[in-house]
């Protein structure tokens, strides 16, 4: 079976699909532990959340956000990645992943994935501040991906 897809605004679709979105958010963030829970706090049958759970999804504009990669090097000392993490966050930019090797010789790889479409200030005067941080020994950008 060949599937089909059609992008449609909600303002057009019955309530229900919403109330479907809006039960799967509070799973995924935990918000809610169980199916049932879900489906009671939005107010629809377990039936109707499993009929759709699969096929109704939200669309998330790619091309809206900017996604950068970074390789840093940080001294293995308590605090460094805490310093840049909180330097990344106080600029506006929101942080998909982290990744973090074990520490050997004193140093720490570390590997950082973050959204800068709400940031206030340019990405290389970030990466400018991030090397100056206490801790931090090296920074280098290393996949940009704009929509």
């Amino acid at each position: 079976m060949n599937q089909e897809y059609f992008l449609i605004d909600k303002s057009v679709l019955p309530e229900i699909f919403s109330k479907v979105i809006e039960a799967k958010k509070l799973l995924q963030t935990g918000q809610c532990k169980t199916v049932n829970d879900a489906t009671k706090k939005v107010n629809i049958s377990r039936s109707v959340f499993y009929k759709y759970r699969d096929s109704v999804h939200v669309f998330v504009e790619k091309d809206k956000k900017n996604i950068i990669t970074i390789i840093l090097y940080l001294s293995d000392e308590i605090g460094a990645l805490s310093r840049v993490l909180s330097l990344i966050s106080s600029v506006g930019a929101s942080i998909l992943t982290i990744n973090q090797n074990v520490p050997m010789n004193g140093i720490a790889p570390v590997s950082i994935s973050f959204i800068t479409l709400n940031m206030e200030i340019e990405l290389e005067h970030l990466l400018r501040e991030m090397a100056k941080l206490n801790g931090v020994l090296s920074v280098k950008p290393v996949a940009k991906e704009r929509g």
